[in-house]
């Protein structure tokens, strides 16, 4: 589930002379104000991440993206993916001390917001910088990139369009250190740490390795068997060469191992459902061995997106169909 790196031209080209200017001098504008009114603008840790809906979406995301830019977290309390990435969201706006702020919105009750951005699966990162909307990637991804992406949408806010960020009050900050070193770690929380560690760092096979220490020892632990059906599809797809996957699973429709390669990219790609329909289809069409492999890698994806996903619920049933 690597990111798909936000395409920067696409800013340049929005950051014509009259839009930049416009930008600067709004962004100007709110320091002076706060200035004017005998207080930094300073904002909390906490103020950061916000919910947004659609009634607030043009006060809280696009006049505030004239200066700082918003990344906007597309995700549903169903999605196990969103349950992964967006902790990660939430603490790097937090580490990043104000240089963008997150706007977390909930797809269920907000789809025309969803509509209006083009999302075709969840989880989906956009970014909206001087009222300029801008995809950065669709999908869980590793923190890695997702720290190189952030870089590059902050570096071209602020030279295209003075955006400085938010300042962040100092005074806040303490308690919510203290607040965070005083959580109790769990007993394999050290583990769990250096699978993600693995994950950023790109060595699935060593986050696999460590997600099955942890169900070695706990079985039922929920975080590391989603966390091992993530690492290890990510092992799969790693040294893949998408073109000819893609280009096999056409020619070779009855071709079970073909398939499950083109499901695996499709589900890295946020594609949930084609993954689904392409394993479902050749559970249909295939028997034997071939079947019993095309039907036991769709469990395994069931295992990734996660069970209360109801495009999971949805493929049972169709799989169930297709076996009987």
């Amino acid at each position: 589930m690597q990111p798909r790196n936000m395409s920067m031209s696409g800013v340049v080209d929005l950051a014509a002379v009259k839009a930049a200017q416009e930008a600067k001098a709004k962004a100007e504008q709110a320091r002076a104000e706060a200035a004017r009114q005998g207080g930094t603008g300073a904002v909390s840790p906490a103020d950061l991440v916000i919910d947004v809906d659609e009634a607030g979406f043009e006060r809280e995301v696009l006049q505030r993206s004239a200066e700082v830019p918003v990344v906007i977290d597309f995700w549903a309390e169903w999605c196990q993916p969103c349950k992964q990435l967006s902790p990660v969201l939430e603490r790097l706006a937090v580490e990043y001390d104000g240089r963008f702020l997150l706007a977390k919105i909930d797809v269920d009750a907000n789809q025309m917001l969803m509509q209006q951005f083009g999302v075709q699966g969840i989880p989906a990162v956009f970014a909206v910088v001087a009222g300029q909307a801008l995809p950065l990637f669709q999908g869980a991804a590793g923190e890695t990139q997702i720290r190189q992406t952030l870089d590059q949408l902050i570096q071209v806010a602020e030279q295209r369009f003075g955006l400085t960020g938010l300042t962040v009050d100092p005074e806040a900050r303490p308690g919510e250190r203290a607040e965070a070193t005083e959580a109790p770690a769990g007993p394999y929380d050290a583990l769990l740490e250096a699978a993600v560690q693995a994950l950023d760092a790109g060595d699935f096979g060593g986050a696999v390795r460590a997600y099955q220490n942890v169900l070695s020892d706990d079985p039922g632990n929920t975080e590391a068997k989603l966390g091992l059906a993530q690492a290890e599809l990510l092992y799969r797809v790693q040294d893949m060469d998408p073109q000819r996957v893609r280009r096999e699973a056409a020619d070779k429709p009855g071709d079970a191992q073909a398939q499950i390669a083109a499901a695996d990219l499709d589900l890295v790609g946020g594609h949930v459902e084609d993954a689904f329909g392409r394993l479902i289809d050749t559970v249909a069409r295939t028997a034997g061995d071939e079947r019993d492999a095309a039907r036991l890698r769709l469990l395994e994806l069931f295992e990734v997106v996660g069970p209360d996903d109801p495009r999971v619920a949805a493929a049972r049933r169709a799989l169930a169909r297709a076996l009987f």
